[in-house]
């Protein structure tokens, strides 16, 4: 049931000593090798020497995501290039891109990571594993391709794409365990349908799924559709890349941070302290054992919360929730706070529609005005205009009840919004 028992199991009061033992080396390994720290903690006037408890981590300095672009590619990285073996970055489709760079010591920490992520699913040596996560810059592929050979079980290499094939090779290689971003795997099932194959007779039994925010509705429809059971890796290109936390297997409740590895914090989004327990806040991690490339204090701009009761899966690291939004994707409509996560959870209580929706944010006069774009089920679009019309305002009534404000919403045919290989994009913004 535990990969690493002594570590995912270990007393509370021995994991914050551990924490605090590795968090002061950190924090000197990183005053000392790294101008950008330096800089931050002597203005502080703050060094290793100051943390006498877990808690004094709130006197050290947050790292966001503009530190890392504004000291792009490199200037963040503690050791001289010849020492990194290994270079990820994230897609930068928003602007420079952010890189992690690795050691040696650092990749088999990752894998060590990624292989308990693996092992709370039921991934055991036996299984054949089609990984369809994104190979190359992305974390996701090789991230999982080295906890998968940690395991030493069989691994199909497909990257994403080529959706066809995917469903082939599910066909022809039968694993028994899938790894995908979880709108992928939706796509790799409509595709199975399409060639008239029934992806709940092959021996598939384990879906790993992650890199984007899905809501327990969607968990539902692709189990239901997959005939599977759909677990969350959770992860960030700045820490590692996927393997920060893990669902275990009870009851697909939260996921455990590997807290030997990475410290969690949730904290307030205006005052920046910490929230009372089961409270949500903004998740933000620091790195103890990382050599190439340790951050202190990222803040992730993901809301979550810690789960409060204790697991009685045995193991002692703590539980976050579901990711419900994140700070700088949420969307003030008529002063109302938003999140896309919210709106999917409403779609899948419409029978009418499929899971596949996108989400436009315009300018109407001095006023932003939401448009709902979701895809109707086939046999629901035949029937007319006067039948989608309906449905659309079913959509409108729904979301209104839940969360006061009216939105417009253009009920399109099945096919109409493009599919994602990796990150569905969600939010498309034209004001």
């Amino acid at each position: 049931m535990h990969w690493n028992k002594k570590f995912e199991c270990m007393p509370l009061d021995q994991l914050k000593a551990f924490q605090l033992k590795n968090l002061k080396k950190t924090v000197a390994w990183v005053f000392d090798k790294v101008p950008f720290y330096t800089r931050k903690f002597k203005k502080l006037g703050i060094s290793a020497n100051d943390l006498k408890h877990i808690d004094d981590i709130s006197k050290l300095p947050f790292t966001v995501k503009n530190d890392l672009r504004d000291n792009y590619p490199f200037g963040l990285c503690a050791l001289p290039m010849d020492d990194i073996i290994g270079i990820h970055a994230s897609s930068g489709t928003t602007g420079t891109p952010i890189t992690n760079v690795y050691t040696q010591a650092d990749l088999d920490q990752w894998a060590e990571c990624v292989a308990r992520n693996l092992w709370a699913y039921g991934v055991r040596k036996k299984d054949i594993v089609q990984n369809a996560y994104g190979y190359g810059l992305f974390t996701g592929g090789l991230g999982l391709h080295y906890g998968l050979l940690k395991i030493g079980c069989s691994i199909i290499p497909t990257s994403s794409g080529i959706t066809e094939r995917q469903v082939k090779l599910l066909k022809d290689f039968k694993p028994t365990a899938l790894c995908s971003t979880p709108s992928y795997a939706l796509t790799i099932a409509e595709k199975a349908e399409e060639m008239n194959i029934d992806i709940r007779k092959l021996p598939l039994k384990i879906g790993i799924f992650g890199a984007e925010p899905w809501t327990r509705e969607m968990c539902s429809a692709i189990e239901e559709r997959m005939g599977i059971t759909a677990l969350n890796i959770f992860g960030l290109t700045e820490m590692c890349g996927p393997g920060v936390g893990y669902e275990c297997s009870v009851g697909q409740n939260g996921s455990h941070i590997n807290e030997d590895h990475f410290i969690a914090e949730i904290l307030d989004t205006k005052t920046f302290k910490p929230v009372p327990m089961g409270e949500k806040g903004e998740l933000v991690f620091t790195s103890i054992q990382r050599q190439a490339m340790p951050l202190i204090r990222y803040r992730t701009k993901d809301i979550t919360r810690f789960i409060p009761e204790k697991c009685s899966c045995g193991r002692t690291f703590v539980k976050i929730d579901r990711i419900f939004g994140r700070t700088d994707d949420m969307l003030i409509i008529s002063g109302v706070n938003i999140f896309p996560s919210q709106i999917e959870s409403f779609l899948f209580d419409i029978k009418e529609v499929d899971p596949q929706y996108r989400l436009i944010v315009r300018k109407k006069g001095y006023l932003d005005k939401l448009i709902v774009q979701v895809e109707a089920r086939q046999e629901v679009y035949d029937k007319g205009e006067e039948t989608r019309k309906q449905v659309e305002a079913k959509i409108n009534s729904h979301i209104k009840d839940n969360i006061g404000i009216s939105v417009d919403v253009n009920l399109v045919k099945p096919k109409f919004i493009g599919r994602s290989l990796g990150k569905a994009v969600r939010v498309v913004d034209e004001r």
